[in-house]
């Protein structure tokens, strides 16, 4: 068989075999470097970016009339953080918003999407948390100026995988129950998201060191993303920079999102397409 003929064959057997499999902490690690991004809150910033040796060691997060919130330590120190927790419990406090003491944890952490969240990637989430370095920081805890339900719903039992070739569906499950992009992009109504009539019209408001940044509108909408190509999304999604060159602000976490996967980022702006067009607040 000639030189050629054998790299054929061989190219050909390696097709064939199956792909290796993703472990959980594989598949943490990826979520919590790019999409679900629990970093963009749960580290330390400092003038040039997150500091160096305190990822997920905590900080204060947010602070208005409403509450002076604080994103806890999330690495496994176990006296600062939550190396005493067991999976079950970083688990439950992820999808259910119930620390294993009993106490709620406040906004602005998503649970009402994070209960949508699946098993395996919960899990897998849960895996990173235990395998990244401890560091002992204390946070204080957070303040509200506003009640806090006594629950976020009934305990979470099973949640399935979402199918990765279902482009919509999946689209849908990263811009919400891991990315919660439409919780941001969705203005308030009174004291709760407008999900029913204003899904991705924009127009929240986010204070902070910035200023005060809004959120855009990101349904094909006129107003949103209906001029926008996909490359020109993929752009905005991953540097924050706009087709007219503009930088938009923070909170948005640009860094994490730059280190989607293509076909993720493919999927989430397929289902933004999908959404009804609304115009923004006025």
């Amino acid at each position: 068989m000639s030189p050629r003929a054998t790299l054929l064959v061989g190219a050909l057997l390696l097709a064939a075999l199956p792909a290796r499999a993703e472990t959980p902490l594989e598949r943490g690690t990826y979520l919590m470097q790019s999409i679900v991004a629990c970093g963009n809150c749960h580290t330390p910033m400092g003038p040039d970016g997150p500091v160096e040796g305190m990822e997920l060691a905590g900080q204060l997060v947010m602070k208005d009339a409403a509450f002076t919130a604080y994103a806890g330590n999330i690495t496994p120190d176990e006296e600062t953080g939550i190396g005493a927790w067991s999976e079950e419990e970083i688990v439950r406090a992820i999808r259910e918003g119930v620390r294993p003491d009993g106490s709620l944890i406040g906004p602005p952490m998503p649970i009402e999407h994070y209960r949508h969240m699946s098993d395996s990637d919960v899990e897998a989430i849960a895996a990173y948390l235990r395998n990244v370095p401890p560091v002992r920081n204390e946070v204080p805890a957070s303040a509200y100026n506003i009640p806090l339900p006594e629950s976020y719903g009934p305990p979470v039992d099973k949640v399935a995988e979402v199918p990765r070739d279902d482009l919509i569906a999946y689209g849908a499950y990263l811009a919400g129950p891991l990315g919660h992009c439409v919780e941001c992009h969705t203005p308030m109504a009174g004291p709760v998201r407008d999900y029913e009539n204003q899904l991705g019209a924009g127009g929240f408001q986010f204070p902070g060191p910035w200023g005060v940044s809004t959120s855009a509108n990101i349904t094909p909408h006129a107003d949103g993303i209906a001029h926008h190509s996909d490359a020109e999304l993929k752009t905005i999604i991953t540097t924050g920079i706009k087709p007219d060159g503009r930088k938009m602000m923070p909170p948005m976490p640009y860094a994490y999102y730059a280190r989607m996967e293509e076909g993720d980022l493919e999927a989430i702006i397929a289902y933004l397409r999908t959404l009804p067009p609304r115009a923004s607040p006025r």
